[in-house]
């Protein structure tokens, strides 16, 4: 079997493609591409964020779940007026969010990629850091898809002194061609690879940025960052098609969404109409008080920017990590390149998540198991969407028999509130002929999500699709 990986930049994927080939592990490959997205993809991910990685063990069957996503502050409350900002995504489409120093949850991802590499790693901790520290020093060229997110969130990456001046250029935002870099950011990967994670959640940069937040008006503490653990869970599982799924557990929802959606669509084709009913049955859970109940009280579902990174090794272990920012927040300490999430500006603290407690997330970091060993690593980023683009590329691979390529690129379809979103007009046009309220996009779009996939195909070879709508590479090694 070959290795191969899946994420959101090429660069990306080229940082944890070059340890598959160093005989590293599933997760050391995911750890060091997940550094790199700190840099290439830095208003959606980094040490500022929170997120989950699935483990999954070749030799013992064992599948893991490692759960560092962010809490809310123990003095936060729910009276604190946050900036509001409009996203357009395409002219038609916006989105509002929330930022400000007062929306910064506990972050975990640091602590997470730690975690797991002290327990599935086989090479050094400083060894899978160092290359996001080059990175982030030379910087790196804006692609299409990084410059169309750096237009689409600059009135929340650049809403703050600090943040304009780590993603403004002459006033305006970076465009397509020009070098983006993050010095700062490079030392402070530099600190984490020689003193671990504990860099971040105590000392120095932890008292800092605990100033830049308590300054404008957060409630996070040096004691939220030193009480802040990673949880390991067991995945929820459903079969589907003769085979397994797996994926993230409540308190979380999205796994058990997908898991939902699956198990409408059950022995029928992945056809538009299929597909939106599955899609409305997890809408319906979602907003009923049982699906409330089933991840674990009334905690929100948050809207996030959010990368995905999918590994398998040569020995069949895997790993599918799933990591978010929140919007792209524009709160970042000054000095350290560190970019803080908002994930508290879709919260409302009275009787929703306590002080204390972990948020719930719809990232639904995946796994297809055929006769117990790996069929389909997968993953996605997309908010309310992900759960869809999840949904849709295994029922592809799985039930309609498309390679991982196919089943990722294929036109997809997204139903919420009564209308389905379509990215085909010969989808659009039969979903109108069955009566169904229709949006028509012109063109593919990162609004429908962003999955990194990797398969092993029925003849044992392996491949790997990164997700065109949102930049996305796919290598084998």
């Amino acid at each position: 079997m070959k290795g191969a990986i899946a994420a959101g930049h090429p660069l990306t994927a080229n940082a944890g493609i070059r340890v598959l080939r160093a005989g590293g592990s599933a997760v050391d490959a995911c750890v060091a591409a997940a550094f790199v997205s700190w840099v290439c993809e830095s208003p959606l991910t980094g040490p500022g964020g929170g997120g989950f990685m699935l483990v999954h063990e070749a030799e013992t069957g064992k599948t893991t779940v490692l759960d560092f996503f962010v809490t809310v502050p123990k003095e936060a409350r729910g009276d604190v007026e946050l900036l509001e900002l409009a996203v357009d995504f395409d002219g038609d489409t916006r989105q509002l969010f929330r930022t400000g120093a007062a929306a910064v949850a506990v972050p975990g991802t640091a602590l997470g990629l730690e975690t797991a590499h002290r327990r599935f790693g086989r090479m050094p901790w400083a060894e899978l850091v160092a290359p996001a520290a080059e990175v982030a020093r030379a910087g790196v060229e804006l692609t299409p898809m990084q410059s169309y997110l750096h237009r689409i969130l600059d009135g929340l990456l650049r809403h703050s002194p600090e943040g304009d001046a780590l993603y403004g250029r002459d006033g305006r935002p970076y465009v397509l061609g020009e070098r983006f870099a993050l010095p700062e950011l490079g030392e402070t990967l530099d600190r984490l690879g020689a003193e671990g994670s504990e860099a971040l959640y105590r000392g120095e940069l932890a008292e800092r940025t605990v100033a830049h937040v308590g300054a404008g008006g957060g409630a996070l503490t040096l004691a939220d960052l030193e009480a802040y653990v990673v949880v390991e869970r067991e995945p929820i599982a459903v079969e589907y098609h003769g085979h397994e799924f797996r994926s993230n557990p409540p308190p979380s929802s999205g796994g058990v969404l997908v898991a939902l959606g699956l198990r409408t669509l059950g022995e029928r084709e992945p056809a538009p109409g299929a597909v939106a009913d599955a899609m409305e049955a997890q809408e319906a859970a979602r907003d009923a008080t049982f699906a409330r109940a089933l991840v674990s009280g009334d905690a929100v579902q948050l809207l996030k920017g959010t990368t995905h990174i999918s590994v398998l090794d040569r020995d069949g272990n895997a790993a599918s990590l799933s990591a978010s920012l929140g919007s792209g927040s524009g709160v970042v300490v000054p000095g350290t390149g560190i970019h803080l999430n908002n994930m508290l500006g879709e919260l409302d603290l009275v009787g929703a998540s306590q002080p204390g407690e972990r948020l719930t997330s719809m990232m639904a970091p995946s796994l297809v198991l055929r006769d117990g060993a790996p069929r389909l690593v997968l993953g996605s980023a997309g908010s309310a969407r992900l759960r869809g683009a999840i949904l849709q590329v295994t029922a592809n691979v799985v039930a309609a028999g498309m390679t991982v390529e196919q089943a990722v690129e294929a036109p997809r379809v997204h139903a919420e509130a009564g209308v389905v979103h379509c990215e085909a007009p010969a989808a659009a046009d039969a979903l109108e002929v069955e009566g169904r309220a229709v949006v028509r996009w012109k063109e593919r779009n990162l609004f429908f999500g962003g999955v990194s996939a990797v398969e092993v195909r029925p003849d044992g070879e392996t491949a790997a699709a990164g997700d065109p709508r949102r930049g996305g590479v796919g290598l084998v090694a």
